[in-house]
């Protein structure tokens, strides 16, 4: 069965990246690449990602993937990879099945459910589009490592209010200064 996963890291004070839309304060961190390794059973579970815009274009400058297209194999793999964005023009990692669509998530739900085949969806991010999944009662986990650091402001891991009825703590682990946390979403009924 198909579940829509968000997984990602996150600083102390819930913020995925700084104001300039960088993530660079995640690789500061000490225990960030033994975080990251730890995500590959995950990731061999994963039939299809989806991401924002911003997600995407920060991947495509900061592993300067229009000039190495084969970094994109080399962490992906070569899962369908759905990018949501009001550009229509955004580039495209050449080789890469990349699928850029617009539009509320919901309409976009079928497709991605079918592309998926059984496997987990990846909800890479950037926060909003993850509670855009949320409000479409279609994101069922929230993988989450903590880094032990605060930005004070920038983009926030989740713009929306869940309250605790609606998640259920499933596993705490650590890696370096990293904790990870992993959340059930219960629906009602």
């Amino acid at each position: 069965m198909t579940r829509f996963v968000y997984a990602t890291s996150t600083t102390l004070d819930g913020f995925l990246a700084d104001p300039d839309n960088s993530l660079d304060w995640l690789f500061a961190v000490e225990g960030g690449e033994e975080s990251i390794a730890g995500m590959a059973p995950f990731i061999a579970g994963v039939g299809v990602m989806v991401e924002g815009s911003t997600t995407y274009r920060w991947v495509l400058d900061h592993e300067r993937l229009l000039e190495r297209p084969e970094k994109w194999q080399e962490f992906y793999g070569e899962r369908p990879t759905y990018v949501f964005s009001s550009h229509p023009d955004l580039p495209l990692v050449p080789g890469a099945d990349i699928r850029v669509v617009s539009g509320p998530v919901g309409e976009h739900l079928p497709a991605i459910r079918e592309t998926a085949a059984g496997k987990d969806v990846w909800v890479v991010g950037g926060g909003d589009l993850a509670g855009q999944f949320f409000d479409a009662g279609a994101l069922d986990e929230l993988h989450l490592s903590v880094a032990s650091v605060t930005l004070g402001s920038g983009a926030p891991l989740l713009p929306r209010r869940i309250e605790s009825d609606t998640l259920r703590l499933t596993s705490v682990g650590q890696t370096g200064q990293f904790v990870s946390l992993r959340y059930a979403i219960r629906r009602p009924g």
